[in-house]
Formats: structure tokens, C-alpha cells, sequence
């Protein structure tokens, strides 16, 4: 990996108040060293660590995205309840998920219209929305 991408990794970390150990650096550098937004799993995330020779468990994998997230690096995107992708783009915008590939990406944001949502219960606020459309190849 390019020292200029360990740079970026380690600057994105300093914005953050995290401070950079040698595998928050090696994973920001993989998220976000060459400037392009992604969505990970951490499994994905790990794989790409092991191809360039980085030795990160999984464990620290998971760990590392949770305090990513935690700081606001990151957003969790939620999909089937169980499977959690992971943006680099915190900006509130709606997602593809594509069923085949098993796959999130971005949805265009100006093309999403909500005109209105339910109120929340007494008591409580609605703090976000998250919209994750579910695309699947036509026969």
C-alpha cells in the first residue's frame, strides 16, 4: 500500500480524535486512501487487508468499523437485519441493494421523494431515515 494512502488514513483518523494505530491506519487506508467512497462488509474488508499482505484479525476488523462508526467515520447500513455494510459517504443519502450480488451502492438522492412520514409515538423523535432499495436482474 502507498505511503500517501497511509497519509490520507491517518489524517481521516486525526479529524476524527482517533488515534492511529497501525491497524485503524491499515483499514482507514483501505477505506478511504484513494479518495472514492465505499461500502464495505467487514469479511470484505478483512479480505482486502489479507490481499495486501496487512495482518489484521477479523475480530479487530469489527472493532475497528464500530469505532469508525462511533466517531462518525462511517455509516452502518443495515440490510436483512443481520448483514451490515459500511459507507465511507456519512452524508444522509438512500442506497441500491442488489439481492444477486448481495451488493449496496448509492441510490441517487435527488430522484428520492419522501412527502411524508408517520408521526413518531409520544415521547419520542424520528432521528433518521434510512432508505435501502432492493433491485434484483429481471429474468
Amino acid at each position: 500500500m502507498a505511503q500517501s494512502q497511509h497519509d490520507i488514513g491517518t489524517e481521516w483518523l486525526a479529524g476524527a480524535g482517533l488515534r492511529p494505530t497501525r491497524q485503524r491506519v491499515t483499514l482507514a487506508a483501505l477505506l478511504i486512501g484513494d479518495g472514492n467512497h465505499r461500502h464495505v462488509t467487514a469479511e470484505s474488508l478483512f479480505e482486502a487487508a489479507k490481499t495486501e499482505g496487512e495482518a489484521v484479525s477479523l475480530a479487530t476488523v469489527y472493532n475497528t468499523l464500530r469505532t469508525f462508526c462511533d466517531a462518525g467515520l462511517l455509516q452502518e447500513v443495515t440490510v436483512d437485519g443481520s448483514k451490515s455494510y459500511f459507507d465511507t459517504n456519512t452524508h444522509d443519502h438512500p442506497h441500491f441493494f442488489w439481492e444477486d450480488e448481495a451488493r449496496l451502492s448509492d441510490a441517487p438522492s435527488d430522484e428520492l421523494v419522501i412527502s411524508r412520514l408517520p408521526n413518531a409515538p409520544v415521547g419520542a423523535e424520528i432521528s433518521s431515515v434510512d432508505v435501502v432499495i432492493r433491485l434484483r436482474k429481471k429474468p
